[in-house]
């Protein structure tokens, strides 16, 4: 008998969970060596991450543990391809590439700029100090969909340009918590009494 995520009138799994094994039974079936053990090793760390929470996983967690397995795994490529591994580095890359399929699709890098723009704007943020709390909304939307590291570094870029462009436009200095001192950017802060 066909199971609930590969019948008929359902032919697309419901869960990122049920679409993992659905996925590594087609695996197992065909004899895919590379793939089940793959699948078999990212289904390990998702019923690690289930036990520690005491809870079955959400499918952005799940996302979350995939891009976490695809994120060591490019790392681990580049040690090997350091070390002279060339065989080691190609089977991991194949391993991303089985890990991938089940991860949402990448981010444009237009759609990743919009997002940016709005969770800059949602935030109220205003120059670099305010990346963490950027990041603290944009990482959940992003996650597994685009590298956090390329995501912060284009967030910390935004910031910059947006702060540059408020000061090219006679914003004055904020000094501390926002407070503009003087007319233009050569005004000095007021004087201690």
């Amino acid at each position: 008998m066909a199971s609930r995520a590969t019948s008929p009138r359902n032919p697309h799994p419901v869960t990122l969970q049920e679409r993992l094994k659905a996925e590594l039974t087609s695996a197992m079936r065909s004899q895919d060596e590379l793939r089940r053990d793959t699948l078999r090793m990212a289904m390990a760390a998702a019923q690690n991450a289930e036990k520690a929470a005491r809870r079955p996983l959400s499918d952005d967690e799940l996302v979350g543990i995939l891009a976490r397995e695809v994120k060591t795994r490019r790392e681990s490529v580049e040690a090997f391809r350091n070390g002279g591994r060339v065989e080691m580095a190609a089977r991991e890359e194949a391993e991303i590439a089985v890990l991938s399929e089940l991860l949402p699709a990448a981010l444009g890098e237009d759609e990743l700029r919009t997002m940016i723009s709005a969770a800059i704007d949602e935030v109220g943020a205003s120059s670099a100090r305010d990346l963490g709390r950027v990041m603290s909304v944009l990482s959940p939307r992003t996650r597994g969909r685009a590298d956090g590291k390329m995501v912060s570094g284009l967030v910390a870029k935004e910031l910059a340009r947006r702060d540059l462009a408020a000061h090219a436009h006679g914003d004055g200095h904020k000094h501390g918590h926002g407070h503009t001192y003087g007319d233009g950017p050569d005004a000095d802060p007021p004087k201690a009494a």
